[in-house]
């Protein structure tokens, strides 16, 4: 009895319960995951690869001004080059892993250049005066305007 009961439960799925069957692949290739590869490129460097020789010779130049660098500036961004800006760069107390630092550069003379900008002609890239030029009754009203208490 037991074994007819087993044969029964075993036999009813197939016989209209609410089974799917899904027939065999006649394919003989496999299903793979629809998740697709990213296929890897190979990327393009960013940011500035080197130095230009004309900017290198610019920066020997500086260099040998301010007495970091001597000999005769070949252009090559070489390791006596390296080893001034180093040294030039760690006497201001700035980082001296990355070469060169734009502060130290910019201290050497060597900062941008502005002379083409759209509004660089008629302009003075000069210091503005000392605040102790200003008339009083001028840096009265700034005082004013600013809210804040003198007092």
């Amino acid at each position: 009895m037991a074994l007819a009961f087993f044969a029964a439960l075993a036999a009813f799925p197939a016989l209209g319960a609410n089974t799917s069957v899904h027939p065999a692949s006649t394919n003989s290739q496999t299903k793979h995951s629809t998740h697709r590869r990213t296929v890897s490129r190979s990327r393009r460097p960013r940011g500035q690869q080197g130095i230009e020789s004309s900017r290198v010779m610019e920066i020997q130049q500086a260099l040998m001004r301010v007495h970091y660098l001597s000999g005769e500036p070949t252009g090559q961004w070489d390791e006596r080059t390296k080893a001034a800006m180093q040294k030039y760069q760690a006497d201001q107390g700035w980082q001296t892993k990355l070469l060169p630092d734009s502060r130290a550069l910019k201290m050497l003379g060597l900062g941008p250049d502005y002379s083409n900008a759209i509004n660089a002609k008629n302009s003075s890239f000069a210091t503005p005066p000392p605040s102790s030029t200003t008339p009083p009754e001028q840096a009265a009203g700034f005082v004013e305007a600013s809210g804040v208490s003198t007092h």
